[in-house]
């Protein structure tokens, strides 16, 4: 098993250096750069920026070299921690960010607990009472969660509670916080808005991992070891629990490695509509601006999170599935 889980490591590397490779071409294929941008909407809006500050970002960060000597200057700075400069924030990237990406795992954090602790029961549930009513109802609520676009929920929460309590609910905590550093009382306040954003985003994960449940576990429950221990008289629960569910959880966790980039990515659209002050709405600036070293900090985040979730997932099935941690032995 360690010598699986030093593989697994190992193979990070050169993973993520490919990855690397291909952020940089997708924040380059636009025409054009940063300076380009920002000169055109400052021309398009009759103002002009001082020829010294272009020569200095040219400079300074490149713009001018080959795009090889660019990727290595940028991947250079990553490997060092250097994130790289905001050009439209004009700051380094790590205090742009800031209490946005500690704002981010909170919300994706209680995304991830909502989506497994209400997908788990319910998902069980309806495998074992099929064709029950519980479980129409519950797959009646699956489906149109799976349908249901995560930013028109939004919409359709903020109009209620306009409309009813005449509340807002847009925003991660009350105004008079926003520009305060962390403590104690902001916390709760975040606390106290977080429900909203992680139902919202969680709704469509939810129902898609009740589905998957669902499926794996009927499908388990149907073949012929299940049916032998239960004509030899062993109790329901345990022979639910004891290899049924274990073999059903397989894809469940290893839905990991995709949950955690998707619950950040996917929630862009879902913080512009709820005014959350979370990395999403910068990500999509910074790819509108070409603000490269911030967009590729985003991106390079996103793919850090997918291959630690694929590492997770994949050690949590080694410990789960007696097969697969054969199969690491073997591999040795």
């Amino acid at each position: 098993m360690l010598g699986y889980l030093a593989h697994r490591l190992l193979m990070m590397i050169p993973t993520l250096l490919v990855i690397s490779v291909f952020v940089f071409i997708i924040i380059q294929l636009p025409p054009g750069d940063y300076l380009t941008t920002l000169v055109t909407e400052l021309q398009a809006q009759g103002e002009e920026i001082s020829q010294e500050k272009l020569e200095f970002y040219r400079q300074e960060y490149g713009f001018g070299e080959p795009v090889v000597l660019q990727y290595l200057h940028w991947l250079w700075g990553l490997l060092q921690g250097n994130l790289g400069y905001s050009f439209e924030h004009e700051q380094p990237v790590a205090d742009v960010v800031g209490d946005r990406a500690l704002l981010t795992i909170v919300v994706s954090m209680g995304t991830i607990i909502f989506v497994y602790v209400v997908s788990f029961p319910i998902g069980v549930y309806s495998a074992v009472r099929q064709y029950s009513a519980g479980d129409y109802a519950l797959t009646f609520v699956g489906f149109i969660g799976l349908a249901t676009p995560n930013f028109l929920l939004a919409l359709v929460l903020m109009y209620l509670a306009n409309e009813y309590f005449g509340t807002s609910i847009g925003g991660l905590m009350d105004d008079h916080f926003k520009d305060q550093p962390m403590s104690w009382a902001k916390m709760v306040s975040i606390l106290e808005h977080l429900w909203v954003p992680v139902i919202v985003i969680g709704t469509s994960g939810t129902a898609g991992m009740i589905r998957r449940l669902r499926a794996n576990l009927l499908d388990e429950l149907h073949k012929q070891y299940v049916v032998t221990a239960r004509a030899k008289g062993v109790p329901p629960g345990k022979a639910l629990i004891k290899y049924p569910l274990r073999m059903a959880l397989n894809p469940f966790i290893a839905d990991i490695g995709n949950i955690l980039p998707e619950i950040i990515s996917g929630s862009a659209i879902v913080s512009i509509v709820l005014s959350l002050e979370t990395t999403g709405p910068m990500l999509l600036r910074a790819l509108q601006s070409q603000d490269m070293y911030l967009a590729g900090s985003f991106l390079m985040f996103l793919a850090l999170l997918t291959v630690l979730g694929t590492l997770i997932s994949d050690l949590a099935l080694a410990a789960l599935d007696p097969r697969i941690r054969l199969g690491a032995d073997l591999a040795k």
